[in-house]
């Protein structure tokens, strides 16, 4: 979201936080298209006009249904994740991160394959690290010890990419590029994500064409103060007009 509204500021947004139910990255494929398909009713019903899968581990696992449900565009953090793995490829070997979910349903290693399949990819699953982030700890000294366990593998076999496959991971870029060391590129599907939305809404003549204050609705399942927190500390800025929907 912080990416969609640096690129695209004038464009309205619904968020939907599913916070009673999360995390997603332990739960079955069936749940996870199950409650991806109530949420994309809820924002169909707010009339949105594109709808960006912005969790890596529902894009891994429900974007077909997520598409096969929607009448409008649907854009993924995976596909977008992908093409930015591919693009100026400085070598041949590419390690991605993740929940448990998104790792094992190899959705990123099919989708780099899709784009440039002579490229090896090592997925690896890193699920301490999203409560830590979501705690605050962006430097801490367990956090850091954390990604070193997790990512010692991946180091190890030499890559050259480390691909964010989660959006909690981003907030960690300086401990992980310190971690991975200088010479290993990071991939975070955000800024890929908001160029692919701004390219189509320009190609389908959708843009916002007011040029005043953007409205933000946050939608949140359950907690509106702890996701007011989180959410502060990934904007940058205080939350507002967020509210509590049962689904």
């Amino acid at each position: 979201m912080q990416a969609l509204r640096r690129r695209l500021p004038h464009e309205n947004i619904c968020y939907f936080g599913d916070t009673a139910r999360v995390p997603y990255g332990v739960k079955s494929r069936e749940t996870i298209a199950s409650f991806a398909v109530q949420i994309v009713d809820f924002l169909l019903e707010h009339r949105v006009k594109i709808l960006v899968i912005a969790c890596n581990t529902m894009a891994a696992v429900a974007t077909q249904a997520i598409r096969s449900r929607s009448p409008v565009p649907v854009l993924d953090v995976i596909d977008a994740g992908a093409r930015g793995a591919v693009k100026d490829a400085c070598g041949r070997r590419v390690g991605v991160i993740g929940t448990l979910a998104t790792v094992a349903s190899g959705a990123y290693d099919r989708a780099i394959a899709l784009y440039d399949p002579t490229i090896q990819v090592q997925s690896l699953a890193c699920p301490l690290l999203v409560p830590l982030v979501e705690e605050g700890w962006l430097d801490h000294a367990v956090t850091r010890l954390t990604a070193e366990e997790y990512l010692r593998p991946l180091c190890r076999d030499g890559i050259d990419t480390l691909v964010l496959g989660c959006t909690h991971y981003p907030l960690l870029k300086p401990l992980l590029r310190d971690v991975v060391g200088a010479g290993v590129r990071l991939v975070d599907s955000a800024d890929a994500i908001a160029d692919q939305v701004a390219a189509l809404l320009e190609a389908q003549q959708l843009a916002n064409p007011q040029t005043g204050t953007p409205e933000c609705r946050f939608f949140v399942t359950d907690v509106p103060q702890r996701f007011q927190e989180v959410g502060s500390r990934f904007l940058g800025e205080e939350l507002e007009n967020v509210h509590v929907v049962k689904l």
